[in-house]
């Protein structure tokens, strides 16, 4: 009997992403659309991934950058995808969201949607113990990543005269500890939640607030935390799929919530990790020992 309760070895394939770009080449989906994207820093980013796949299927883009540094990458990217304009915004500034608005509706007039992928905080500070973060890289923490969602969307929301929709990004350590992911994890967690109330504020209009929450990545913001090619490797080992996200992934995923695929979706943090948030602990090895 106790042979028969002995842990065996699980058979767990890699699985194959599908390709975003197995969706029509020139596809009308996002046909008359015009979008904002914010917070694409290279062609990495997951801000890319969604830009891209909405400018294959028909989408008007416009982009914004942080600095000449950033601006320096997004240009040839936001140039690659016919983008109509390329805005300085700094997010922390009230001035200066307001000045990137205004340049916005004087060239595209109204806005059909909106992808917000920005993030920060002291990556220092993202080491260690959460009880140690200071309250200055809180609070700009929490302004950066969460607040500045909120800020863009009572902007966004007046050029939005038809309806529209609102994505931004989060990940699972809003909702569990992640190492060495601390403030940003409860910064996530307010964004989270402001999703909701944005949703509610909004949704009488016609506007759609949704959240994608991305499974580890080789990203630029990713690589500023602690531990996290072991958190990359870790999550490919146990997520169902038995892989990681890829861009494409998400491309497919903010496609779906940009566009009236999901026209009564709203409110929603959607997933897409290869199903790793749906695992409580991961199968033990076969010597019957949890993984590590």
């Amino acid at each position: 009997m106790a042979d028969a309760l002995a842990p065996k070895k699980i058979s767990s394939p890699r699985s194959k992403p599908v390709n975003s770009t197995q969706l029509p080449a020139n596809g009308s989906i996002m046909s008359g659309k015009r979008g904002l994207i914010m917070g694409v820093a290279n062609d990495h980013s997951i801000a890319w991934g969604i830009a891209k796949t909405a400018a294959a299927q028909g989408a008007k883009l416009a982009f914004t950058y942080q600095s000449d540094s950033f601006a320096k990458r997004v240009e040839p990217l936001a140039n690659s995808v016919g983008a109509s304009n390329l805005i300085e915004c700094d997010v922390s500034d009230p001035n200066s969201i307001d000045l990137a608005f205004k340049t916005l509706k004087d060239d595209l007039g109204k806005l059909d949607f909106v992808v917000h992928a920005i993030a920060y905080s002291d990556k220092e500070e993202l080491k260690g113990r959460y009880v140690d973060t200071s309250q200055e890289n809180f609070l700009n923490t929490m302004n950066i990543s969460c607040y500045s969602f909120t800020a863009v969307a009572r902007r966004a929301a007046k050029m939005m005269n038809d309806g529209g929709s609102m994505v931004t990004l989060t990940y699972h350590g809003a909702q569990q500890v992640m190492p060495n992911y601390n403030v940003m994890g409860v910064a996530k967690a307010a964004l989270e939640a402001s999703v909701r109330y944005l949703a509610a504020d909004l949704g009488p209009l016609g506007i759609r607030v949704n959240a994608i929450s991305a499974g580890p990545m080789r990203t630029l913001a990713g690589s500023a935390v602690g531990s996290a090619r072991q958190v990359y490797n870790h999550s490919r080992e146990v997520a169902p799929l038995r892989r990681n996200v890829v861009l494409d992934d998400i491309g497919g995923a903010g496609l779906y919530l940009l566009s009236d695929l999901s026209g009564a979706v709203t409110g929603e943090v959607h997933y897409v990790d290869c199903g790793f948030k749906t695992i409580g602990m991961p199968p033990p090895n076969e010597d019957g020992n949890p993984q590590k």
